[in-house]
């Protein structure tokens, strides 16, 4: 069968696509780009926030139209089929078959059972642990990937849905990890994104006996850096109340292991942490930073808030100017609050108005703008290595990335060759530059010359 696959959401659910077009190519199916000529097409949806729900409907509902023509069947996975198992089907008659998020290693089975005509939903436990031993199609571009490390979170934060679409905390195998590691470097990735829903807690389950073991994520950072092959290690999703002494000595002595931490708060001030559920407070918070840059003085942090959280008042909202303005940090991202049924903020009954959520995110971007602007413009003249992401043609430039950039969600650097510079660069090809501009977001820079 030719089949026409989507992915839609995070890096998470990208690792999920990619093991399931491996079974799918291991089981003689053929992939296609275009849908017009799938026999089959399989959706990987979410449904984390209001906007990434909207993007999945509209997508099954667009491809459910290629049902009137050459589409025999069509799939619907992930996190918004097992957060509507029972209405999807329902609402959208023209899908043939719905697969929770722990089932991803059941979508050959998923797509026979409807090509014979049977209405198919395949979930198992929430709390299973799929491994796909398979080596996966990558969709990246072949020289950086993500790793997906553990399923599931324990945090249950009262605005996040994802403890029950994904389950409680759960962390793949160390041999496990370390083998889908090799096996992307020997595909040509040098460049490895740990992610999970919270990398940090990494092997408190991976124990025998009673209560939480100890949290092994320095441990598999040492035996990740020595795959042959891969150059650097990139770690997204580390809440600061779980950021320890060891994982920060990791990261400041293995080399391979780039000063990057992507850090998620979503807010600082106390009152709203404390009903958002999350263990943490804004004098812990400034703890960790301090220690980060302590530790690495050239480490890059990155982090997200979010405005507009029922009850945010407009002192709330001064601290979260305060924090952006005084902490300096280096990537921002800024979400409005949306309200998720099923969660226990979605019950509270301090709402603020989204015009008011709009403007206050807003206001934080405007001043991220200019701290950005100024960390960019203390690169100028500094010599950097960076990794080559593509060509662009009609302006005559590479495009890159620093350890300060991971890919689609930080800044660029924009590379020109040095006169004397005849080389034609590759994708994936690690080289020094000097910076020679900067601009809110991105760099300007040359090559070297040996």
């Amino acid at each position: 069968m030719k089949i026409f696959f989507v992915s839609l959401g995070c890096d998470k659910n990208l690792v999920d696509s990619e093991q399931m077009l491996a079974l799918l190519l291991r089981d003689g199916h053929t992939i296609t780009d275009d849908e017009s000529e799938a026999d089959v097409i399989v959706i990987n949806t979410c449904c984390f926030i209001g906007d990434a729900k909207e993007e999945s409907i509209e997508a099954i509902l667009e491809y459910a139209k290629y049902k009137e023509s050459n589409c025999k069947a069509l799939i619907v996975a992930g996190c918004l089929a097992t957060r509507y198992k029972d209405e999807i089907l329902e609402e959208i008659p023209e899908i043939d078959a719905i697969i929770g998020t722990t089932s991803t290693d059941k979508i050959v089975e998923a797509i026979d059972s409807a090509l014979k005509g049977q209405e198919t939903k395949i979930f198992d436990d929430i709390n299973r642990l799929p491994m796909i031993e398979e080596k996966r199609v990558t969709s990246t571009g072949g020289y950086y990937e993500y790793l997906k490390i553990s399923e599931g979170c324990d945090k249950h934060c009262t605005y996040c849905i994802i403890p029950k679409v994904r389950g409680n905390y759960r962390s793949y195998p160390m041999d496990y990890i370390v083998k889908q590691a090799e096996q992307l470097a020997e595909s040509g990735v040098k460049e490895l994104i740990l992610v999970g829903q919270e990398v940090t807690m990494y092997g408190v389950d991976l124990h025998k006996g009673r209560g939480k073991g100890k949290k092994r994520l320095a441990e598999l950072i040492s035996k990740l850096a020595k795959v042959e092959g891969i150059e650097w290690i990139r770690l997204l999703y580390c809440y600061p109340e779980e950021i320890d002494n060891d994982l920060i000595e990791a990261m400041r002595t293995e080399p391979k292991v780039v000063r990057y931490i992507d850090m998620p708060v979503q807010h600082v001030s106390d009152s709203i942490l404390h009903m958002m559920g999350r263990n943490m407070t804004e004098s812990k918070i400034l703890k960790t930073i301090k220690k980060l840059r302590n530790a690495m003085p050239d480490i890059c942090i990155r982090t997200t808030l979010i405005t507009g959280f029922p009850g945010e008042t407009e002192y709330d909202f001064n601290v979260l100017k305060d924090f952006v303005n005084e902490q300096y940090i280096d990537r921002l991202g800024i979400f409005t609050y949306s309200e998720e049924e099923g969660t226990p903020a979605a019950k509270f009954t301090q709402k603020v108005p989204e015009e008011v959520k709009q403007q206050r995110k807003d206001a934080l971007m405007a001043l991220q703008q200019k701290v950005s602007k100024k960390i960019n413009k203390g690169f100028v003249g500094q010599k950097m290595t960076v990794i080559i992401d593509g060509y662009l043609p009609e302006d005559d430039v590479y495009v890159a990335r620093s350890y300060r950039d991971a890919p689609n969600v930080d800044g660029n650097v924009f590379i020109t060759l040095n006169e004397n510079d005849s080389r034609e660069l590759m994708s994936g090809t690690f080289l020094d530059v000097v910076i020679t501009d900067s601009s809110e977001y991105d760099l300007i820079a040359k090559t070297v010359q040996d």
